[in-house]
């Protein structure tokens, strides 16, 4: 795949990033029985229990994008906001994206879900040093709607979800290598309400409080199978 360009928020610095491979870690909520709520309110959509906690899915590297449109067939696909890391030695950069998945599909084959959608993510990234000190105080959201931000869809902070330390380091131990290089999708957190909704439009927000900066994600989906 063909490098990446990102912006470092507040800097001319751009961000080249090829990445290797595209993973996509589920379940990763700190607290267990909101993990249960999250596999319980999918098991209501007809998607079945995971077999291990976190899971682990791959994409192809096709899938990753930063572009505003995207294509999806049929009308059932609804995006996930996440923190997105990209792994680069010693250095993690941090994004915002969405892990779009067709909720149909979903029901049948998980991974064959993710693997139709686009995976969109911001165009700008922090560097994860500079806020891994204030790291859980961050807050992840996101909209849904027609042709904007009708809907609060999502709202917690990163204090729900797995450490990135803990996470890399759980992958490392069955991924191995396969970590280095890649764009790792690091977990959702629960829809306000439970239920999905398929709008056209998805925006993701992560906003650091302490410095009233926000990485967004925003993005239009395009039915190709529309009239």
């Amino acid at each position: 795949m063909s490098q990446l360009s990102f912006k470092l928020q507040r800097s001319r610095r751009r961000i080249r990033f090829s990445p290797q491979r595209v993973i996509i870690a589920g379940y990763t909520g700190r607290n267990q029985q909101e993990v249960r709520a999250h596999i319980d309110e999918l098991a209501a959509h007809g998607i079945p229990a995971p077999a291990e906690i976190p899971t682990v899915f791959r994409t192809t590297l096709d899938r990753l994008t930063t572009a505003r449109e995207a294509e999806v067939l049929g009308g059932h696909s609804s995006g996930e906001a996440e923190v997105v890391l990209l792994v680069s030695g010693d250095t993690w950069w941090v994004t915002v994206g969405s892990d779009h998945t067709d909720r149909d599909l979903e029901k049948l084959s998980i991974t064959a879900s993710k693997q139709v959608c686009p995976k969109p993510v911001s165009a700008e990234v922090w560097k994860y040093s500079d806020v891994r000190d204030r790291w859980d105080d961050l807050v992840l959201r996101s909209w849904v709607g027609e042709k904007g931000r009708d809907q609060l869809y999502q709202e917690g902070r990163m204090s729900a979800v797995l450490a990135p330390e803990e996470l890399l380091g759980i992958l490392r131990r069955r991924l191995g290598k396969l970590v280095e290089g890649a764009a790792i999708f690091t977990g959702t957190i629960p829809l306000i309400g439970g239920a999905f909704a398929p709008k056209p439009y998805f925006e993701a927000e992560l906003f650091d409080p302490k410095t009233k900066r926000s990485l967004r994600c925003a993005y239009r989906v395009r039915r190709v199978d529309a009239n």
